[in-house]
């Protein structure tokens, strides 16, 4: 299960919404949603979390590029929201690098109709998923001029996204939309 909220930091103090990720394709969808979120160009934090998976935090301040940090990248990864913050930059990859080269591969015609390959998890194997590392990716101190320390955002994992609201003095208003 997934829950996404948007925290727009105000004047007044923190302003929580839950959003809907379904029209959302891209990190620049992503950050576009943020900044309507916040006419006056404050910082905006997407939270987005998988119970017992993983959690995302996406901050965009103004015009800025967003900062991502994802806790585990390996399972994001099994996530279409979390391949959404995996960019290729985030990953430290090329552009393009997950794209298996043709000439390379096995075309012999038996490709189309087999079943997908499962991963240990059961879940559908992912071809660039070998190149994706498992623990945290990101800007870990994405949070910490806000009170949460690098340290304290690392070792999150259970409620991760109740435990930043707490820390950002936003719980309340996160429970509203939760």
């Amino acid at each position: 299960m997934y829950f996404a909220a948007l925290l727009a930091r105000t004047e007044d103090g923190w302003e929580a919404s839950d959003t809907e990720l379904d029209d959302v394709e891209t990190l620049s969808d992503l950050a576009d949603l943020a900044r309507e979120a916040s006419p006056d160009e404050d910082t905006v934090l997407v939270l987005i979390e998988q119970e017992d998976g993983w959690f995302g935090v996406v901050r965009v301040d103004g015009e800025e590029d967003p900062r991502i940090y994802v806790s585990d990248a390996a399972a994001a990864a099994r996530s279409s929201y979390g391949e959404i913050l995996l960019t290729d930059e985030l990953l430290g990859r090329e552009p393009g690098d997950d794209v298996p080269d043709l000439d390379a591969l096995d075309l012999d015609g038996t490709e189309d109709g087999e079943p997908e390959e499962e991963d240990a998890d059961g879940g559908p194997s992912v071809a660039s998923g070998e190149s994706v590392p498992h623990g945290p990716v990101g800007d870990a101190q994405v949070l910490e001029d806000l009170g949460v320390s690098e340290k304290e955002l690392r070792s999150m994992t259970q409620d991760a996204v109740s435990e930043i609201a707490e820390a950002l003095g936003a719980s309340e208003v996160l429970e509203t939309v939760r």
